[in-house]
């Protein structure tokens, strides 16, 4: 992983390390990253209530509020809860459009007791995401669930 990356993740964990509640290190960890990455346009959560997920903190255009587990790329995500990397949105059969705009995404979903959900990235630019940045997310949401304990 990158060196700013790597200060981008110790910069999350200080941001993180003295508060405890979900929905406030959601917010925190939201802002950090969008206004950190290049070619960007859309970061945050989306949280599990019921059978759908539900938008939570996050920085963008606004977006969708409520996808169905097992619909689009965050529902399809958290429902085979694997990493998803699209490298053009509009190949994935069902994405479900929030921003005109995007062309690439990249979820992360996660499962803890206090709270489930996926961590949702956005990009104008197809083929914006690969490896370097799914092990980044990867560890932005071990460090959110970390700090949630």
């Amino acid at each position: 992983m990158s060196d700013s990356y790597n200060l981008l993740l110790k910069q999350l964990e200080a941001l993180l390390s003295t508060e405890r509640d979900p929905l406030a290190n959601a917010a925190n960890l939201s802002s950090l990253l969008y206004h950190n990455l290049n070619q960007v346009n859309w970061l945050g959560f989306y949280i599990k209530q019921n059978n759908h997920l539900v938008l939570g903190p996050f920085h963008g255009q606004p977006a969708c509020a409520r996808i169905a587990i097992g619909q689009g790329v965050c529902g399809t995500a958290f429902a085979t809860k694997t990493i998803q990397i699209v490298a053009d949105v509009h190949d994935f059969e069902g994405h479900i459009v929030c921003d005109a705009a995007s062309q690439s995404e990249l979820v992360i979903p996660f499962e803890h007791n206090k709270i489930s959900g996926v961590l949702d990235v956005d990009s104008p630019k197809k083929e914006r995401f690969g490896y370097q940045e799914q092990v980044l997310l990867e560890e932005a949401v071990k460090i959110y669930l970390e700090s949630i304990n």
